[in-house]
């Protein structure tokens, strides 16, 4: 009874653990809480047995962990209550619970392959790139993502997401092992370095701007309201009355216009007087808006470019969906129980695009347009066909909530910006729309919950950086040689205790 006992209480610590570890993700943004958080996990698995009792001190931390940090993924199920209420705590608990799975299996595989601590390492890292990658991916959370405001956020541009995470877990634990090798005055100064690199924030001049200004178009349309027959007219109007506004520097007019995702109640097809009274309130200026695009039986959510008299040159297709937002799996079967797709307006959901591509934007150069989610994954932004001059994402926050989804949403979008070493132009209906210089900072924002707009400069871009031009290869290598040595080591060691045996 009391072996049970301990291991509920094991169990339930690491759960609170990894709740604590949340606070480093964006709202609370304190990344030194979050490696405080991996170094007790890590060391409560130095003191776990077996693999079976590593395995739930690390699917309790991961629990812990997206349970805290992912609050807002109720946001989505409030926006029509009465319709899918009940079906927000256990789309909470399934996708945290079944998530950290991943973090299990990691604390699982390294006790299995070892009874030292090093390997936990490199399978927790591995066990956070096939969360990226797994079922169309969903990398929200990562410990990198609560890096951006600091030094250490740099090393994205270098070695990308998974690279800065396998140095986080290594750097945990390096604390873990020094301590446990009784080395204390070792592992203060070491522990007083770490955290120190993790509570400076990062500074450096500010980008050098170019000449183009681009204005951002925020009409904090609230989700549940954003349909309402009543409502379509007044949004659409603060819409207008924001593009035809005056600039704010009288030297300064906008060169493009942006408006959010889905801007406008209309499909394509059936927008042509409202684009006419877009372009005309634009005054000749480019325009991107987000648009649902219908063709015959398929819908996609698309971005638009428009020309000065609201005639279509551009089209893009987002083409990495949200699984369950924006399409169901098994959806013509899911669909008899009324189950349908959140975001979509139509049926089971919108259809894939056919992948990233380049937007022509004339004397501001081509840009990547992103769609929501797409920024949310690294490897859509170096899935473009060539180098942009600039990232352009397109959002709707508000399915996200009114703090903690959107905000986490932003520091991704810093993140993709410092990876690529561009600066993203950011419109987001209910915020936060801003402008991200290459280094992932703000240079100007409107925050949440607000209608406006901004006319911002955008940044120049820095050169290439080593994260654009390879990709996952290196980090991707350094978990296969320290997997594959973790492995023979464990080849070895059961080859010498099976000699032994014999003896």
């Amino acid at each position: 009874m009391t072996f049970l006992s301990n291991v509920w209480v094991r169990f339930a610590v690491a759960v609170g653990v990894g709740a604590f570890a949340a606070f480093g993700q964006a709202p609370y943004d304190m990344p030194v809480l979050m490696f405080v958080g991996l170094v007790c996990a890590i060391e409560m698995f130095r003191r776990s047995a077996t693999p079976k009792q590593a395995a739930a001190i690390g699917w309790g931390f991961g629990f812990g962990y997206f349970l805290h940090g992912w609050t807002w993924l109720v946001s989505p199920f409030m926006v029509d209550p009465e319709r899918y209420a009940w079906m927000a705590p256990f789309a909470l608990v399934l996708m945290c619970g079944g998530l950290a799975l991943f973090w299990g299996a990691a604390f699982g595989a390294a006790r299995w392959l070892s009874p030292r601590i090093w390997p936990l390492v490199f399978c927790l890292t591995a066990a956070e790139m096939l969360r990226g990658y797994l079922f169309t991916g969903f990398p929200w959370g990562m410990f990198s993502q609560g890096l951006v405001n600091i030094w250490p956020g740099q090393a994205l541009a270098a070695i990308g997401p998974y690279g800065l995470t396998l140095l986080f877990v290594a750097a945990a634990y390096c604390v873990v092992r020094i301590f446990a090798g009784r080395r204390y005055g070792t592992g203060v100064g070491v522990s007083v370095v770490l955290v120190s690199l993790l509570v400076i924030p990062f500074s450096m001049p500010a980008a050098p701007l170019g000449d183009a200004t681009i204005r951002m178009v925020q009409p904090n349309a609230a989700q549940k309201d954003k349909w309402d027959p009543f409502m379509i007219p007044q949004f659409f109007e603060r819409q207008l009355a924001l593009t035809r506004a005056a600039p704010v520097s009288a030297d300064a007019p906008p060169d493009l216009i942006l408006w959010a995702e889905t801007a406008i109640p209309w499909t394509l097809d059936m927008a042509d007087g409202a684009l006419s009274q877009i372009s005309f309130a634009a005054g000749g200026t480019p325009v991107v808006l987000g648009v649902q695009r219908r063709n015959d039986l398929q819908y996609y959510n698309s971005a638009v470019l428009l020309g000065p008299a609201g005639e279509v040159l551009q089209t893009y297709d987002k083409h990495h969906l949200v699984p369950f937002g924006e399409y169901m799996p098994f959806g013509d079967f899911l669909s008899n129980f009324g189950i349908r797709s959140l975001a979509s307006q139509f049926g089971n959901g919108y259809s894939s695009g056919a992948g990233a591509a380049l937007m022509d934007l004339g004397t501001l150069g081509q840009a990547l347009p992103l769609i929501c989610y797409e920024a949310v994954f690294a490897r859509d932004v170096n899935a473009a066909p060539a180098r942009p001059a600039f990232l352009m994402q397109l959002t709707n926050d508000a399915w996200f909530g009114k703090g903690q989804g959107p905000l986490q949403h932003l520091a991704q979008a810093r993140m993709r910006a410092i990876e690529q070493g561009l600066p993203m132009a950011r419109v987001a209906n209910t915020g936060v729309s801003a402008m991200i210089d290459p280094w992932g900072r703000v240079t100007q924002s409107l925050g949440l919950n607000e209608a406006g707009f901004i006319d911002a400069r955008l940044p120049l871009p820095r050169p290439p950086t080593l994260y654009s031009r390879w990709g996952e290869i290196p980090a991707l290598i350094v978990l296969l040689i320290g997997l594959s040595i973790a492995a023979m080591l464990r080849q070895r060691q059961l080859q010498f205790d099976a000699k032994r045996a014999d003896s």
